[in-house]
């Protein structure tokens, strides 16, 4: 099934198509969306998930990181419920 996340990306709101068949996650997506790329980012996240305990770390990293490559507010769309 398909999703769509949608993002702004350097002041611009963009939509784009989502499967966990093509991505690990969105941030994966969005990156790869706006041909950024993540190898020295995923050296560090390996890096700090080997040095550091608990999920905490890692989220603060990965959305300060997505924030200095110009990134924000990174969610997928909700589907509206169908009408009973």
């Amino acid at each position: 099934m398909a999703r769509q996340v949608t993002y702004v990306f350097k002041g611009k709101l963009k939509t784009i198509q989502f499967t966990y068949n093509q991505f690990h996650d969105m941030y994966e997506a969005v990156a790869d969306a706006e041909g950024v790329d993540l190898k020295s980012f995923f050296a560090m996240e390996k890096q700090l998930a080997m040095s550091c305990r608990g999920q905490g770390i890692a989220k603060n990293f990965r959305l300060t990181e997505f924030a200095r490559m110009g990134f924000d507010k990174i969610k997928f769309v909700r589907d509206e419920e169908p009408e009973k």
